[in-house]
């Protein structure tokens, strides 16, 4: 994980999203401003990238990480946005959003990935895969999928025949037959492939 120069005042956020190639629900990012002390307290918790967690040790770390953050903020991009824009423009939307809510606002944002946030006044620079080398990406990575896993799964008591609770709003073989079987709902990405075969419920 990068460590961060200790000797500037700068204030650095990391923002990651996730979602991105789900078929149902919104798209979610996460923007986090961590402490020099706090990064070398998460490092030692075992904060890295999200994918590579167990969901307990994520819902673990995503409340240690909200509990001594400077900030963590999350923003988000609806269904409707996603059809309206594309994936990549709500992703990016969503990331805005979620550091345009900081307090303080950073100085310095650590993008994951290669797309730069358009107009965004923050000085911003992009890492491929960030969440596996920067602490404060791989937070913001934690904080983005706990919130919008919790977010799925309560959607699942709505639309149970999805196995929502399971594949997370994710193309699985039983997603995608019950696309198949029951149609779309509201909250399915119509301009994805496969939800485009169905009549919304």
């Amino acid at each position: 994980m990068a460590e961060y120069n200790a000797l500037t005042s700068v204030l650095i956020a990391g923002v990651d999203e996730v979602g991105r190639g789900a078929l149902f629900g919104p798209v979610v990012a996460a923007a986090v401003i961590l402490s020099e002390d706090s990064i070398a307290e998460l490092t030692r918790a075992g904060v890295k990238d999200s994918k590579k967690l167990t969901p307990g040790v994520r819902s673990r770390l995503a409340r240690e990480i909200q509990a001594i953050a400077i900030d963590c903020k999350i923003g988000w991009a609806s269904v409707r946005e996603i059809d309206r824009f594309n994936i990549l423009q709500a992703t990016l939307l969503a990331m805005k959003r979620a550091i345009s809510k900081l307090n303080p606002q950073p100085g310095l944002c650590l993008i994951d990935g290669n797309q730069k946030i358009p107009q965004l006044l923050i000085p911003q620079q992009t890492i491929i895969k960030g969440d596996s080398t920067s602490i404060v990406i791989a937070a913001a990575s934690i904080v983005a999928k706990v919130w919008r896993d919790e977010l799925i799964t309560r959607l699942d008591a709505k639309y149970p025949q999805y196995d929502l609770k399971q594949n997370k709003g994710y193309g699985t073989a039983k997603h995608r037959q019950a696309i198949q079987e029951h149609g779309i709902t509201s909250q399915h990405r119509q301009s994805f492939g496969c939800c485009q075969l169905s009549l919304p419920l």
